[in-house]
C-alpha cells in the first residue's frame, strides 16, 4: 500500500488544556494541508537551533545569510543581493548600514558601472562568516538527522521550487 502525503505527514496530536485541567488532543489535520502552517512549524526548531548555534556570534538570520552569500560570491552588487534576498531596497540599505557599522562589510562603487555598489566582507566579516558557516554545518545536521540523503535532497528541491515564486507576481 502506498502512502499519501497526508498519511506520512501525520503527527502526534498537540495537547491543549481542557476546562477540567486535563489535556485534550487538538486536531490540527485541517492545518496539516497548508504549506504556510507546515513551514511555520518547521521554523520553530530551525529558529531554536539557529539561536543556540549562530546567536552567540551576534548575528540575526538575515545578517548570517548576507555574510554567507558574500563569503561564497565575488563582486556582489547591492542589486544582486536584494534580488536574492527578496528585500526591498530601503530594507536592504538599512541592513547593509547596520553590517557596515559592525565593521563586517564595506561598500564601494563598481569600476564597471558607477551606478552599482559592490558589497564585500571586511577581514573581520570574513572571519565571522567562516565561523558562522562552520557552526551552520552542525546546525543542519542536528535538524535533518532523521531524514535520509534522498529525503534531504527532495526537501530542498521542493522548497526551492516554492521559493522561486517570490520573483513571480501571483
Amino acid at each position: 500500500m502506498s502512502q499519501t502525503p497526508q498519511t506520512t505527514a501525520r503527527r502526534r496530536p498537540r495537547r491543549a488544556a481542557g476546562g477540567d485541567g486535563r489535556t485534550a488532543a487538538l486536531d490540527d489535520s485541517a492545518m496539516q494541508r497548508l504549506l504556510g502552517y507546515n513551514l511555520a512549524q518547521a521554523a520553530i526548531p530551525t529558529s531554536r537551533i539557529f539561536r543556540l548555534r549562530i546567536g552567540p556570534l551576534g548575528l540575526t538570520q538575515v545578517e548570517f545569510t548576507v555574510l554567507i552569500l558574500l563569503l561564497t560570491n565575488q563582486e556582489v552588487t547591492q542589486r544582486q543581493l536584494g534580488r536574492t534576498l527578496g528585500a526591498a531596497p530601503s530594507n536592504l540599505t538599512n541592513l547593509l548600514t547596520r553590517l557596515e557599522g559592525k565593521g563586517l562589510i564595506e561598500r564601494r562603487r563598481s569600476s564597471r558601472d558607477a551606478r552599482a555598489h559592490i558589497i564585500g566582507l571586511t577581514r573581520r566579516g570574513e572571519a565571522l562568516a567562516k565561523k558562522a558557516a562552520a557552526a551552520a554545518e552542525g546546525m543542519e545536521e542536528a535538524l535533518l538527522k532523521h531524514l535520509s540523503a534522498g529525503e534531504r535532497a527532495m526537501l530542498f528541491e521542493l522548497l526551492a521550487k516554492v521559493a522561486r515564486l517570490r520573483h513571480v507576481h501571483v
